[in-house]
This record gives C-alpha cells, structure tokens and sequence, in this order.
C-alpha cells in the first residue's frame, strides 16, 4: 500500500453519528478547558481581601499564565506531530485538570500563580490540538460549523463556573477553592477517548497508511452502515510527508505569510478577549461592586458566549470566514467602548453579553479559519505558533492594562481593549487570505494540499 487517500475519503462523508459522537467527545474538553480559564479572574476579588492581593500581583499572575500558554502550544504541536492527534489531546487535557486539581491546596498568592501557569499550559495546548483535530477529521464543507459547534457546547463551560463561582465563593474564606476543583473533572475526557479515532491524515503524513487504512475503514463502516453505501472518493494525488516539523519549516515562504498573520489575529484576540474577561469582575469591585455582584453581572454576560459560537456555526460555512472575522472584531469593539463609559449594572450586563456574544463567535471563526491556512506538514507547527505567539503577547498586556487603570482609570482599560480589536480587524481586511471559493473546490477536488493562495497581499 503506498497512498490511503485520506483527504478525499473524509472529505465525501456525510454527516453521521461518527462526527456527532466525535463532536459530544472534543466538547467536553472543551467545556472544562472554558471553565477553567477563567477560574483566576472568579476568585481574585475574594483574595483581595483574603491575602491582600494588589492588582500589580494579579498582572503579573495572568502574565505569567500567558508565558504558559505559550509554551503550552509549542509543546502541543510537537505532540502532536510526533504522538498523534488523539494521544496529545488526552495528555494535555488531563494535563491542565491535573494543575487544577493542585491550584485547589494553594497557600498564597505565589504558589497559586505557579499552579496557574502551569495549568494555562495545559489550556492553551489542548485548544491548539483540538483545533487541528477537527479541521482534519470532518469534511472539508462542515468543518467550520462543526468547529463552532464544539465551541457553542464547550463555552458553556464559562457561564457554568461563573454561576457556580458567584454562589460558592463568598460563602466562606475556603470555599473559592472550589472554583479549582470544578475545573479537575475535565480529567473524565479520559473516558471518552475510545470514542475517537486517530486523525487517518496524520498516519497518511507520518507514510503509515496501513494504520491510516485501518483507520479510514473503521470510520466508512460506521457511516455506511447508518448511511447506506458511500459514494466513490476522488482519485488519490501524493502527500507530503510530514517530517519533524521544526520551527524553520515556517521560514518557507508557503508558511511565514499565514502565520505572521494569524500571530496578528491571536494577538489582538487573546489581548482583548483576556483583557476583559480576565480582569472585569476585579475591575467592577475596585470601582466599589460588592464581590458577589461583581462576579454575578460577569456572569450574566458570559451567557452570550454560546450563542455566539452558535451564530458562528451558522455564517461560517455559508460566508468568506475573512470578512466574518472583520465584522465580528468591530462589533466586539463597539460593545468594549459602551461597556466602559456605563455604571448601569442593566448597560453593564447588556453590554458584556454583546461582547462575549462576538467575541466568543470570533474565536470559532479564528479556529476554523487558522487551520485552513496550512497543509498538513504545516498545520500543526503553524497553528501553534502562531497561537502560541497570540498568547504569549499578553504576558504584556495584563501590565498595561494594570498600568492604565492605576494611571488614567477604569475607562482608559476598555479604550485600549477596543483599539486591539480594531486594529486586528483592519490588518485582517487588508491582508487576510479568502478561503471560501478554494475550500468548496478542494471539498470536491482530489488531495491535501494547501487549500488556499495563502500569499499575503502587501508583502
């Protein structure tokens, strides 16, 4: 056997419980990893008068976690390359539910820092594999809805934990840590991986097409037998073999354009997503909140997220994910603005509900998009870096943030949140590939090769 056809074998597939049942699988990752990133920003209004905490130790806390995701996705792409797809989802998942779990027995404000970090490893890894994952398991015309499926299940994990954080942690002067222990059960994954079968693209990049044959049959079984007989793939073309994927592959001129772009892209995401969600419920208490009102309209808000992703899942695959994009991150920068000049706790509510709405309708698009942008040689490495890039910038904007609220104040932190938005928004207008037309094609059109011009205009 010398070619196992994986591209165009999945790419004819219809819908089936195979791809709802894998879909269930990578949501309850998801959920967790959802749940857990957040679980700093729930319970530093409490510690502040717990332990004393200052706000320059709370940005330097999530700057720190940063560095970790970072490293996170650059750990996740080579697992991803050299284990499989489905190996490095269950380490890095079990992995951040591991740190969780020992966040719980913190005994201050540094050794709950450290366990942080750690556990923003694991978060932002297991993202940047489950990104690849779906992109390589369901066909090339549903992997955007099914991408923003995922995430209109998954980031239900975020509201979850903000209701349950609001209730549990003004109880008492231990009960935050219950915050941490809600995030560990992410640890059940584990009991749902026999439920995913490794990506068959990945056996194909690695030359092993006989575990990639194996793979691509039980998965046609399945369908077939629900779906009745499957119609014939396109003829097989070669693949490229994936080698070890080292960081100079992205010098190629192939691959340096679309991750210099999507490191842009997650930049101003991760600085103005996190930038919000990470420090409003801190921000509400200093400007005189109580901690539990403070948490509770945080909370409020974050119920947009999943019918953000759901409106995401509807434009995705029917629009240029491009434009999506640009008109989500104006949107989001519009809603930032008007929810930093208001004190109204309705206008603060409806406000950060229209943010988290788009912004988390954004990040499904971002996924689903990023991927795309790459073959499978450069998938991996690229989505990690670039992710990974995203991450590490706001190692710096925590203290920027810090520095605007002590230096110009509360609305100062949501004027430079709006400007990152807008600011990724245009670059994306401006040199952001479309992929719509090249997707459609390659859906009916043999072979895994990079499926759109990914030459970024202006350079």
């Amino acid at each position: 056997m010398t070619h196992s056809n994986a591209a165009n074998r999945l790419d004819r597939l219809p819908i089936s419980r195979f791809h709802k049942r894998t879909l269930l699988v990578i949501s309850f990752a998801y959920f967790f990893e959802f749940a857990d990133i957040n679980s700093f920003a729930t319970t530093v209004p409490k510690l502040i008068t717990l332990w004393g905490v200052t706000i320059n130790q709370i940005a330097y806390v999530v700057s720190a976690s940063f560095i970790g995701m970072f490293f996170g996705s650059l750990i996740a792409s080579w697992l991803a390359d050299r284990w499989g797809r489905k190996k490095a989802l269950t380490i890095t998942t079990v992995w951040f539910a591991v740190f969780s779990f020992a966040a719980i027995f913190s005994w201050d404000i540094v050794s709950l820092g450290v366990f942080r970090v750690l556990t923003s490893a694991g978060l932002s890894a297991m993202t940047v594999v489950a990104v690849i994952y779906i992109n390589e398991i369901y066909p090339a015309a549903n992997r955007g809805k099914y991408q923003a499926y995922a995430i209109v299940i998954g980031i239900c994990g975020t509201p979850v934990t903000n209701l349950i954080a609001s209730a549990v942690v003004p109880l008492t002067d231990w009960s935050w840590r219950l915050v941490y222990l809600w995030g560990t059960l992410g640890v059940l994954f584990i009991f749902f991986t026999k439920y995913l079968k490794e990506s068959p693209r990945w056996y194909e990049s690695k030359g092993e097409y006989g575990k990639a044959e194996t793979a691509l049959s039980e998965i046609e079984a399945q369908v077939a037998a629900e779906k009745g007989s499957l119609p014939a793939p396109a003829a097989p073309v070669s693949v490229a073999r994936l080698t070890k994927a080292p960081l100079k592959l992205l010098l190629q001129k192939k691959y340096l354009g679309p991750t210099i772009l999507l490191t842009i892209l997650w930049v101003t995401q991760s600085i103005g997503f996190f930038g919000y969600s990470s420090w409003a419920p801190t921000l509400l208490a200093k400007e005189g909140f109580s901690v539990g009102d403070s948490i509770f309209f945080v909370a409020l808000t974050t119920v947009g997220a999943p019918l953000g992703s759901y409106l995401a899942s509807l434009v995705t695959d029917r629009f240029e994910r491009k434009w999506c994009l640009v008109a989500f991150g104006t949107l989001i920068a519009i809603s930032g603005t008007l929810y930093g000049l208001t004190f109204n706790p309705i206008m603060i509510v409806v406000f950060g509900f229209l943010v988290n709405l788009f912004e988390r309708g954004y990040t499904a698009l971002g996924y689903a998009y990023s991927p795309e942008l790459f073959d499978t040689p450069g998938r991996s490495i690229g989505t990690g870096v670039s992710y990974g890039l995203g991450r590490l910038s706001n190692a710096a904007g925590p203290l920027i943030i810090a520095a605007l609220y002590n230096g110009s104040g509360y609305q100062s932190v949501f004027f430079f949140i709006s400007g990152t938005w807008l600011f990724g928004a245009l670059v994306l207008a401006i040199f952001g590939p479309k992929t719509r037309r090249a997707r459609l094609a390659h859906a009916s059109r043999p072979g895994d090769v990079t499926p759109v011009d990914t030459t970024i205009r202006g350079t």
